[in-house]
């Protein structure tokens, strides 16, 4: 039993290693993207280029996704069933969910690196690290600061999940990935280690090892 958990934990170890050193390539390779990326918006700005947005409404936001609901499993764990569509948009986005767990976002994610942010950020930009296998994990000042100094200490070594405070949110503690979430009791409650097993870089990602650094900081 001991020698299995062992050897969990060096491979769960160097998976993250190998994160790392993925994400360090893909920097390189974002530097240089970036810079031919520039050139190109301000030639079409010059030129008078248009950007369409899709699905924009009159009152200047944008549906986030199609309808859909919630269903729970068994683990605790609730998915979105429904189309989490996956637009870049500049307008600002209503979300069904808070936070949410998928649908249209802003071009630039936060970084996600193991970010630990003390004001509340930008849903719109949280929703883009979540398409990058991101886990996001959110408190309200009803959370104690002993779970919340813990589960901040995770975070900040763990790649590919960030945290902030969230006072819009239901529950005092809540994980969210892209199309599912869960509320946790405290951190050390065992659902927490299960999620983030589950979820960083997980199945449901969309752009599975995709950056997670070279975005917006606070």
């Amino acid at each position: 039993m001991g020698s299995a958990k062992k050897s969990s934990s060096a491979e769960r170890k160097a998976r993250i290693e190998e994160m790392r050193r993925a994400e360090r390539a893909r920097e390189r390779r974002n530097r240089v993207l970036t810079i031919a990326a520039s050139v190109t918006v301000v030639v079409g700005l010059v030129v008078g280029g248009v950007v369409l947005v899709q699905s924009q409404s009159d009152d200047g936001s944008t549906a986030a996704q199609s309808a859909g609901s919630f269903t729970t499993g068994a683990d605790g764990v609730k998915t979105w069933k429904g189309k989490l569509s996956q637009t870049h948009v500049t307008k600002t986005v209503k979300y069904p969910t808070e936070p949410p767990v998928g649908g249209d976002h802003h071009q630039v994610w936060m970084n996600c690196n193991g970010d630990v942010y003390t004001k509340e950020i930008n849903n719109m930009n949280a929703v883009h690290s979540l398409e990058h296998g991101a886990v996001w994990v959110t408190y309200t000042s009803k959370a104690p600061k002993a779970d919340v100094d813990a589960l901040a200490a995770k975070v900040k070594k763990t790649p590919y999940t960030l945290m902030s405070p969230n006072e819009k949110q239901a529950d005092p503690i809540m994980l969210t990935a892209w199309g599912h979430q869960r509320t946790v009791t405290s951190a050390d409650d065992p659902n927490v280690d299960k999620f983030f097993e589950k979820f960083v870089q997980g199945e449901q990602t969309p752009e599975k090892g995709a950056a997670c650094t070279g975005g917006l900081s606070q």
